[in-house]
């Protein structure tokens, strides 16, 4: 039996016994949630205690909405608050916080809630070290790691508007994100010595070698570079529909990174373009120069690496990225063009018939995401200070995928809640994790494990089990929530209900 038929009955399977179980009594219903989840907290405390607390405050939160006596949901709310007050003063502020935010009229909700997660957001640098650690994970994210996070959730904006907007497949990605990254490295460097050119370049010489020009600058540049180069790739390979375009996407995504790792002597030529696989390093620093630093007051800093506040500021510009990023991603979402995207994705030839210009709509799309995935590219070349052909491999493009996948595709804050929850996986998560079961849990000797081996006395290497369980996240995804952790309204009434034809009359007599 082919795998798409077998995953389609396990499919059946569980949509049939989430049925079965929603047709027992309520109570009934009720009565098995709250034995599981009670069985899970005494399960996870035996092995932690912070994890059985936390998973206990988790599962009293969810049972709030269930109850319909406000005065005596606020009272829960309230004992809830000031024994996490006590227990841990920042875990309580941030539980208060989210009540709080339940209690606002549902008119306030779409300014309240998304107002206050960008508050938290901009203030997460000042109070981040003073945050409680989360069992299983460990501390919150670092400040250099939220950075990171930034720059993969702008990248997964970008492909939620090929992949979830218009429907298109693209497994090459990736080689947006290295167009952008090479071509901040380019005109932020000393790669071509042979030339003297600055331009608003901060933290430099000026008679420094190369070409140095302004990362503002540069950011604009790399993402018109990489919108020409997605139409370029776009135009001989959008004719294609389904697995033939994931494919033809696929070896464009092995080319470009292949042309950055044999750059140094370019087709035989002996042009140096991309340093070969020692990479272009070091970059130039953001910054806005010393007339702006004190014209401003000290307000825009000088140069970004000498700054005292350095990665602060680094996080507050990929904010300001992000957030640039959503609104055009927004925006674009209801516009014409985007309804036109949308109506490729449910129906090709439909979107056709109704006078849909097929091949110019997805090459806007292709351009579209491929602008902010150049951007997002420069930025972490900046932020790096170096780029290198190491980092543009397949399972870069596979990965901000799985992402768009998991938070929900064509949703904006569900791509960047799984964007952000799978990189910080890939940044500390895994690691974290690993440690605490290594610890916990299996009988490990540390101390004679290799570093370098999935299994060594005892212990789990996790982080070399990353992609697998990257995996299993995705499958599980696909298994009890195929339209992600937070689909669209659009794309969840799709799953339900279907966008079949309704079968001719001829046909069903």
């Amino acid at each position: 039996m082919p795998w798409e038929q077998q995953m389609e009955d396990l499919r059946t399977r569980v949509r049939d016994a989430k049925n079965r179980f929603r047709e027992l009594p309520q109570t009934t219903r009720w009565g098995i949630w709250i034995g599981l989840e009670a069985a899970l907290v005494v399960v996870l405390g035996i092995l932690d205690l912070s994890l059985g607390v936390g998973a206990g405050v988790l599962v009293t939160i969810g049972w709030l909405k269930k109850i319909s006596d406000l005065r005596i949901r606020l009272g829960i709310e309230i004992a809830l608050v000031v024994f996490l007050l006590i227990v841990e003063a920042s875990a309580g502020i941030l539980v208060a916080i989210g009540l709080a935010l339940t209690w606002v009229p549902d008119v306030w909700k779409r300014y309240a809630i998304p107002g206050t997660a960008l508050a938290l957001v901009i203030a997460y640098p000042y109070y981040v070290n003073h945050l409680f650690t989360v069992p299983l994970f460990g501390a919150f994210p670092s400040v250099r790691t939220g950075v990171v996070m930034l720059v993969y959730v702008m990248m997964a904006l970008g492909l939620n508007v090929v992949v979830g907007y218009a429907g298109l497949l693209d497994l090459g990605y990736v080689a947006f994100y290295a167009m952008g990254a090479y071509t901040v490295a380019w005109f932020a460097s000393l790669q071509f010595a042979h030339r003297n050119f600055h331009f608003g370049a901060v933290g430099v010489a000026p008679n420094l070698i190369g070409f140095h020009i302004s990362i503002w600058l540069l950011l604009v540049l790399a993402g018109i570079l990489t919108s020409v180069t997605g139409v370029i790739i776009g135009l001989p390979t959008l004719r294609l529909r389904g697995d033939y375009l994931a494919i033809v996407t696929l070896g464009f995504g092995e080319i470009l990174p292949q042309i950055a790792r044999n750059g140094d002597n370019l087709f035989g030529t002996g042009f140096n373009l991309t340093n070969g696989p020692n990479g272009i390093t070091p970059i130039d620093p953001p910054g806005f120069g010393k007339t702006l630093h004190d014209a401003t007051g000290g307000v825009l800093p000088d140069n970004y690496l000498t700054a005292a506040n350095g990665e602060r500021l680094f996080f507050w510009t990929g904010v300001v990225l992000v957030l640039i990023t959503v609104f055009s991603s927004w925006r674009l979402r209801d516009s014409r063009l985007g309804r036109a995207w949308i109506a490729i994705r449910e129906d090709e030839t439909a979107a056709a018939a109704m006078g849909v210009p097929l091949m110019r709509t997805k090459t806007w799309a292709y351009a579209t995401g491929a602008f902010f995935g150049g951007i997002a590219g420069a930025y972490f070349a900046a932020f790096k200070s170096a780029t290198f052909p190491g980092d543009f491999f397949f399972n870069i493009s596979v990965f901000i995928l799985v992402m768009v996948i998991l938070g929900g595709m064509g949703n904006i804050w569900g791509v960047i809640v799984g964007a952000a929850f799978l990189a910080y996986l890939d940044q500390a998560g895994l690691s974290t994790s690993g440690n605490w079961l290594n610890s916990h849990v299996l009988p490990c000797n540390s101390g004679a494990a290799s570093i370098d081996r999935v299994f060594s006395h005892g212990c789990i290497n996790v982080p070399l089990l990353e992609f697998g369980i990257f995996g299993v996240i995705l499958l599980v995804v696909m298994l009890f929530r195929p339209a992600g952790l937070i689909p669209s309204s659009r794309r969840k009434a799709e799953f339900q209900e279907g966008v079949h034809d309704e079968p001719l009359y001829d046909v069903t007599h």
